[in-house]
C-alpha cells in the first residue's frame, strides 16, 4: 500500500523544513539556497525512510519466487528484461507487507532521488556556495568567480579521472554512457563511505558518552561554563575582526571621492555594515588619526570585491558568535537553576529568570512536574538512553566486521533479518530496518552538527547558521546518505553486490549498475 510511501515523503518533507526553519534564516537567506538545502535535505532523509519498505517489498519478492509454483511470472520488457513482476495467486504461503509499494515505483523513485541528489551535491551547491561568498558586485562577476572557483577545486579529481579513463581504455574496455554512469556513481560512493567511517568511528563512541554526561548535572554545568567561556572568546575575536575589517573600509571609504566611478561599490559595502558598527568604525578611525593619514591611491576594483568578502563573512561570524553566547548565557543560568533546585525540599522547581508561560502551560508543566522531570527522572531516562545506545554501537561495530562472512551468517543484523523472514513477519524488518538506519542516522549526522571545519562551516541553532554553512550540510547529506543505505544494506545481506543472490530490484541495483 502506498500510503506508507506517502508518509515517508510527507516526514521527510517536515522534518527537513523544520530543520532547515531552526538552523536557517528563512526570511532573510535566499529563496534559492532554500529550495536546494530543503531538496537537499528531504531527498537525504526520504532515502533512510524508504529504504525499509524496498527491504520488505524485496523479501517479499524473493519469497514469491521460492513459491512460484503458486504465482505467476511476469516479465516487463519496457526495463530491458531486468525487471520481474511476480503476481501471487490463491494459495501461497507468502503475505504481501503492510507497506508493498508497486513494482514500477522503486526503479524511477530511486533514480529521481540518487541522481537529483548527485547533481545537487557536486555541481548545483559548490556553485551556489562559490556564488554567495564571491564579492564582486554584479551578477556576472560572482558567476565567474564561482566558475573560476569550482573550476579550480574539481581540476584535480577531473585530472585523476582522466588518467583512470585512459587507463581503462588502454586496457581494451569499452566504455559507453551506462559504464561511466557507473564509475561516476562507484566514486561518489566510495568518497561517502571513506568519510562515514571516520564519522561512525567517532560518534558509536561519542553518542553513548554523550548520553551518559548529560545524566550528570554536575559535569553538564562545568561543560556549560566552559562553552560559554570558550564563545565569550569567539565573540571577543570576531568583534575585533569587525573593527580591524571597518577600519580599513573607512581608509578606503575616504580615499574613493563621491563622483568616482566605484563610490556605488563602496556604497553597497557601508550599507551591508549595521549603523552602530558603523559610527563605532568612524570614531575609532578618527580617533586613531586615520591610522597614520588617508592614502591618496584609489583602490581597483579587485581590492573592493577582496574587502566586500571580508565585510561579510566577518559580519557574519560576530552576529552568530554574539547569538549563540547569549544563548549559552541563558542555557548557563537554567542548569544554575537545576542545581539549586536538587536538593529541594518542598520539591517545587524555581527559577532565577522565569520564563514567560501562557496559562495552558504553566498548568501542563507546572513546578512540580518540572521539579520531577529535571532533578529525578531526566538522569535515568539519559541512562536508559545510554544503555541503549551503547548496545547499539557495540551491534554496529560486530556487524560491520563479519558482514562479509555468509556462512555462517554472523552479522547480528542479518541474523535478525533472516529468522523475521523465515517467518514472513515483514512488520518485525520494517520496524527493526528503520531502528536501525535512524540509530545510523543519528550517530552520522550528529557528528556533522558536531564538526566545524575551519570553524567556518557548521550549524548553529536559533536561526544562526549561515547560507554557506546550509549549503555545506546540504552537500555531506547528499554524498554521505547513498553510501549509509548500502553500508546497511551491506550489514543486513540485502547489498547485491555483497551477496550475489539477490536478485531482485533494490537500492544497490539502481544506485550501481551490476555488472553483466
Amino acid at each position: 500500500m502506498a500510503h506508507l510511501l506517502t508518509l515517508s515523503v510527507l516526514t521527510s518533507i517536515l522534518l527537513a523544513g523544520y530543520l532547515l526553519f531552526r538552523y536557517g534564516n528563512i526570511p532573510h537567506q535566499h529563496i534559492l539556497v532554500t529550495i536546494s538545502v530543503l531538496t537537499a535535505w528531504c531527498f537525504s532523509f526520504l532515502i533512510v525512510f524508504t529504504i525499509p519498505l524496498d527491504v520488505t517489498n524485496t523479501l517479499y519478492r524473493q519469497c514469491l519466487q521460492e513459491h512460484n509454483s503458486n504465482g505467476l511470472l511476469i516479465t516487463s520488457p519496457n526495463l530491458n528484461n531486468s525487471h520481474v513482476e511476480i503476481l501471487p495467486v490463491a494459495g501461497t504461503e507468502c503475505q504481501a507487507p503492510w507497506g508493498m509499494i508497486p513494482d514500477s515505483l522503486f526503479p524511477n523513485l530511486w533514480r529521481i532521488i540518487y541522481w537529483t541528489s548527485q547533481l545537487l551535491t557536486w555541481l548545483i551547491m559548490p556553485l551556489m556556495q562559490s556564488y554567495l561568498k564571491a564579492g564582486d558586485f554584479t551578477i556576472k562577476g560572482k558567476l565567474k568567480s564561482a566558475l573560476i572557483e569550482n573550476a579550480i577545486y574539481y581540476s584535480s579529481y577531473l585530472f585523476i579521472c582522466g588518467i583512470l579513463l585512459i587507463y581503462i581504455a588502454a586496457k581494451g574496455v569499452s566504455l559507453d554512457w551506462q559504464k561511466l554512469k557507473a564509475i561516476a556513481s562507484s566514486a561518489s560512493n566510495t568518497w561517502g563511505l571513506f568519510l562515514l567511517v571516520l564519522l561512525l568511528g567517532y560518534a558509536l563512541v561519542e553518542v553513548p558518552r554523550s548520553l551518559w554526561n548529560n545524566a550528570i548535572p554536575g559535569f553538564t554545568l562545568q561543560y556549560a561554563y566552559f562553552k560559554v567561556a570558550k564563545l565569550n572568546s569567539s565573540k571577543a575575536e570576531a568583534e575585533e575582526n569587525v573593527e580591524d575589517v571597518l577600519e580599513s573600509l573607512q581608509g578606503i571609504s575616504r580615499t574613493v571621492p563621491n563622483n568616482h566611478q566605484l563610490r556605488p561599490c563602496v556604497e553597497t559595502i557601508l550599507r551591508k555594515v549595521p549603523t552602530e558598527l558603523l559610527e563605532r568604525a568612524v570614531r575609532n578611525y578618527t580617533r586613531g588619526g586615520g591610522s597614520g593619514g588617508t592614502s591618496s591611491i584609489i583602490p581597483s576594483e579587485k581590492a573592493l570585491v577582496r574587502i566586500h568578502k571580508q565585510v561579510i563573512k566577518s559580519l557574519q561570524t560576530l552576529e552568530r558568535s554574539e547569538s549563540l553566547w547569549s544563548v549559552q548565557v541563558e542555557n548557563v543560568f537554567y542548569l544554575e537553576d537545576v542545581s539549586r533546585n536538587m536538593h529541594s525540599q518542598d520539591r517545587r522547581f524555581k527559577s532565577e529568570f522565569p520564563p514567560q508561560r501562557t496559562q495552558l502551560g504553566k498548568i501542563m508543566y507546572s513546578p512540580l512536574i518540572h521539579w520531577y522531570w529535571e532533578c529525578f527522572c531526566k538522569a535515568h531516562f539519559f541512562k536508559m538512553l545510554f544503555v541503549l545506545a551503547s548496545m547499539m554501537s557495540i551491534m554496529v561495530v560486530w556487524s560491520e566486521l563479519t558482514f562479509f562472512n555468509r556462512r555462517p551468517v554472523l552479522s547480528i543484523f542479518a541474523n535478525v533479518i533472516n529468522l523475521a523472514k523465515y517467518s514472513y513477519d515483514f512488520f518485525t524488518i520494517e520496524l527493526f530496518s528503520m531502528i536501525v538506519l535512524c540509530y545510523l542516522f543519528y550517530c552520522t549526522y550528529s557528528t556533522i552538527l558536531r564538526i566545524r571545519f575551519l570553524n567556518l562551516y557548521y550549524l548553529a541553532p536559533h536561526h544562526q547558521t549561515n547560507e554557506h554553512s546550509l549549503i555545506f550540510s546540504g552537500m555531506l547529506l547528499c554524498r554521505l546518505t547513498p553510501p549509509m543505505c548500502l553500508n546497511f544494506l551491506g550489514l543486513i545481506h540485502m547489498d547485491s553486490h555483497i551477496i550475489k543472490e539477490v536478485n531482485w530490484y533494490i537500492y544497490t541495483k539502481v544506485v550501481i549498475k551490476k555488472k553483466k
